[in-house]
């Protein structure tokens, strides 16, 4: 069986078993590279290979052969037939494109598939402003496994950032926590600082405001920091387990 494939539909959810009924426990974007572990009545068992995360999808749209060059750089891109006739379907942020024609305001990926030049950027740029890459996200809704401008879960907005930046960062939290070299439980908190509880995940902004993918207010939101942590403890009974630093 031919392991490596590459994904083209727009995204898709990643199943935990082959079955709709079945949790979501992420998402694959155009332009992804998977292997194919196992094929199950039209499911088919994957592991992508950005992050090695595994589960299925119910979609055929893969091919075997792509060469990626840009990215979608915008929270969202509209797909067009041609040049000035949008669709409505769009690419969600750090989709791997694969350029074919370009003219003065738009990029061909797939024969009657546009997409504005405004909304890409080479495939080896890097955005080191991650405050940027996650403001793109403030006030998507909150989805558990979604990874997209539709829905975002915590861990997910925390990966999308080294996902833009073409680096290797885990999928979901308890891995995460493990990942990330410890700094310290401390209360002085600064730029940069990622705050882990366990199964939720929140970034610094500044010293006192963070952003994350927050279920009980079901969108990415910005909070202050310390009535962050108390809140969290007093609804959930949960306290911080690790405090990191985003590193690239």
């Amino acid at each position: 069986m031919q392991n490596n494939f590459y994904f083209i539909g727009n995204f898709s959810n990643i199943y935990k078993n082959p079955s709709r009924k079945s949790e979501v426990t992420s998402q694959i974007v155009y332009g992804e590279k998977f292997k194919i572990l196992a094929k199950n009545k039209g499911w088919i068992k994957i592991k992508t290979l950005f992050d090695n995360y595994k589960g299925f999808i119910k979609n055929s749209k893969y091919i075997e052969k792509f060469s990626p060059n840009y990215k979608v750089s915008s929270l969202k891109a509209k797909i067009y037939k041609k040049p000035g006739i949008g669709t409505s379907s769009w690419l969600p942020l750090a989709s791997k494109l694969s350029v074919i024609e370009q003219n003065r305001n738009y990029v061909k990926i797939e024969k009657n598939k546009w997409i504005k030049k405004v909304d890409i950027k080479k495939l080896t740029h890097k955005e080191n402003n991650f405050t940027k890459i996650f403001k793109k996200f403030l006030n998507v809704k909150y989805v558990w496994g979604g990874k997209t401008f539709q829905g975002i879960d915590c861990s997910a907005l925390l990966q999308i950032f080294f996902c833009y930046n073409n680096l290797f960062y885990p999928r979901d939290t308890r891995d995460q926590i493990k990942y990330t070299k410890k700094n310290s439980k401390k209360r002085k908190f600064k730029k940069g600082d990622i705050i882990f509880w366990k199964g939720h995940v929140a970034m610094c902004l500044n010293s006192e405001k963070l952003i994350h993918a927050y279920g009980p207010e079901r969108k990415v939101i910005i909070m202050p920091i310390i009535e962050t942590i108390n809140k969290i403890q007093k609804t959930a009974n949960l306290s911080v387990k690790k405090v990191s630093r985003i590193k690239y």
